[in-house]
């Protein structure tokens, strides 16, 4: 398929338009458009398992400005393999213990918090009270109470939060955004959305409530839900749920799968579904009065891809989610500017993933307002 855009300057006139309209959504990462810092900003990545293996770290080294200076870790050996891979200096390495003592280093600007859900809100405090940003990944925290308890600390400490919503900075995710902006198809009526897939390994933290905080509604069901918040442009006002436990032994502290609907203001409805027992479970679909518009897969990586009613989607060029999204925080720490994806973003998450579990437990619908 052919990209509509004949030249560069017309892709980024409609990514720069997408982004104006956006409440929720953060632009492309246009503002890499610009030249290089004089000084990259320091992360370090607090939690080293696959996420930050396969991803992050690879992502950092592809960013324009950002480097991965730090790390902290409770297990030595990884430590000593990533100070080897990485060329990490003994000084920048540390344990969860001793994180208030990076105050005194500066070399990290940010900590990065890719730990287990549970333990986010500790993390973070920590990190903000050596004076350090934050980039938390998803879900933010597993209560409400705890997401407001890091927004406090960072606020405290004149810090920033960012929450690591990676597709914020996807540009088919913000094909979508616009098309419903602009209302190239009406007004939207019904959004589908569902992510979910076959969890493997029974011992994981995944499938340990206290420190994933639910099931797959948090883990990945979060981005379906996102998904119906930017694209609508609207937050939700009453939700209703059920969700299913076919194995209760694999699943005796979290919901197997969970399926939702979301009533919007503006009329729409979203139905949406999430799982730890199949496969293939990767969509966002939207309704309007005069046609359609769908991702299939929606939410991965990569490999996302659009199609729309009439035909036209865009190609858009490769590109690394982590980068762009650790690209664009560390313009706002450069710019002393806010962040598109604050804290407060993840815990308006929180707070209906909480209204969701409730409706499941209850049978009933709740308000949201």
């Amino acid at each position: 398929m052919q990209s509509q855009f004949h030249t560069r300057r017309e892709f980024l006139k409609v990514s720069a338009l997408a982004a104006a309209s956006l409440p929720f959504v953060g632009a492309l990462n246009l503002r890499a458009q610009t030249a290089a810092p004089e000084r990259k900003i320091g992360f370090a990545l607090a939690g080293l398992g696959s996420l930050s293996t396969h991803q992050i770290a690879p992502a950092l080294q592809k960013t324009k400005f950002c480097k991965l200076t730090g790390l902290v870790t409770g297990h030595p050996a990884k430590a000593s393999r990533w100070k080897a891979q990485y060329n990490i200096p003994d000084k920048n390495i540390y344990n969860y213990d001793n994180m208030e003592t990076m105050a005194d280093n500066p070399d990290i600007d940010v900590v990065y918090v890719v730990t287990p859900n549970g333990l986010h809100a500790e993390h973070t405090i920590k990190a903000a009270k050596a004076g350090k940003h934050v980039l938390c990944e998803k879900p933010m925290e597993v209560s409400p109470e705890k997401c407001q308890q890091m927004i406090d600390a960072c606020k405290a400490a004149n810090r920033l939060l960012a929450i690591g919503y990676r597709l914020h900075f996807e540009p088919n995710n913000l094909e979508c955004v616009r098309l419903a902006r602009e209302k190239v198809f009406g007004n939207l009526n019904l959004i589908q959305a569902e992510y979910g897939f076959r969890i493997g390994d029974p011992t994981q933290w995944r499938l340990n409530r206290a420190l994933s905080g639910g099931g797959p509604l948090m883990d990945v069901g979060i981005y379906a839900l996102q998904a119906t918040r930017y694209v609508t442009g609207e937050e939700p006002v009453l939700v209703s749920a059920v969700q299913t436990n076919n194995d209760p032994v694999k699943f005796k502290d979290i919901e197997e799968s969970i399926a939702w609907e979301l009533k919007f203001p503006g009329g729409a409805i979203a139905s949406c579904n999430t799982t730890y027992n199949f496969n293939g479970f990767d969509r966002l679909r939207a309704f309007a009065d005069k046609g359609w518009f769908e991702l299939a897969p929606a939410f991965g990586y990569g490999g996302i891809q659009g199609r729309r009613s009439n035909g036209k989607w865009p190609v858009f060029p490769p590109m690394d989610q982590f980068a762009a999204e650790m690209d664009d925080f560390a313009q706002c720490i450069l710019n002393n500017q806010s962040t598109k994806v604050p804290g407060e973003e993840g815990l308006r998450d929180l707070k209906i993933m909480m209204a969701i579990y409730e409706a499941a437990k209850t049978g009933k619908a709740v308000n949201l307002v």
